[in-house]
């Protein structure tokens, strides 16, 4: 159960810290992007990756590994890069963003493929979406949706990570299939960690900080 409910608890959380904190500016948060980039990053090397090469040819794996690149690629055409915490706001803005929406359902709803099956990845999902449920309720906040615009946004991206564990628990899918959808999520993870740890650096300067959060979150993920 827990992991149909945790996904959805994270982008609550990220909901709660803008709205207490009024729509202010959060403190410290590309270090909570990078400890989420190095823990997402992590879970998926120790723990998805090896699984897919496992059971799958090694070739076909590495193409739908790439094959989960160029999709989180051309997602992110349409988001502007919301995965992974690069918002572009438009205040005063009142048309809704469905392409924004579309794109992260779709990227939340695969990411729910492989949890049935590692449980431990509930967790970097987790730590993955509270910064961006954070991001993209201060950007719904100061673009001047409705409140009930941004509670569906929320509510409908919160439920695309459990539908897609729902799915992959109980729909007859081979287990040929599970591991090639695995392996397209591992590239989308791939993608989205790797691409927060280089845009969380301020002009690629070294940052003691950084260094240390991402040490952190390797040794949290190598000890689950």
């Amino acid at each position: 159960m827990e992991l149909y409910i945790l996904p959805i608890s994270a982008v609550i959380i990220g909901f709660l810290i803008v709205t207490l904190s009024k729509n202010t500016t959060i403190k410290n948060i590309k270090l909570l992007l990078a400890f989420s980039g190095a823990f997402l990053l992590s879970l998926t090397v120790f723990d998805l990756l090896p699984e897919v090469y496992e059971h799958l040819d090694v070739k076909k794996t590495g193409l739908f590994i790439m094959v989960g690149i160029l999709l989180q690629v051309i997602l992110e055409f349409f988001s502007k890069g919301a995965e992974h915490g690069h918002i572009h706001i438009h205040k005063n803005s009142t048309l809704f963003p469905w392409l924004l929406f579309i794109s992260l359902c779709l990227h939340a709803f695969l990411e729910g493929f492989p949890l049935h099956q590692h449980n431990d990845m509930v967790y970097g999902v987790i730590v993955h979406k509270i910064p961006i449920a954070i991001l993209i309720t201060s950007y719904l906040y100061q673009s001047d949706f409705k409140s009930f615009h941004i509670l569906v946004f929320l509510i409908l991206f919160g439920l695309m990570t459990p539908l897609g564990t729902f799915i992959s628990n109980t729909a007859e899918i081979s287990l040929e299939y599970l591991y090639i959808i695995n392996a397209i999520v591992i590239g989308i993870f791939l993608h989205i960690s790797t691409t927060i740890l280089f845009e969380s650096s301020e002009g690629h300067k070294f940052n003691l900080s950084k260094i240390l959060v991402i040490i952190v979150a390797v040794a949290i993920a190598y000890f689950m």
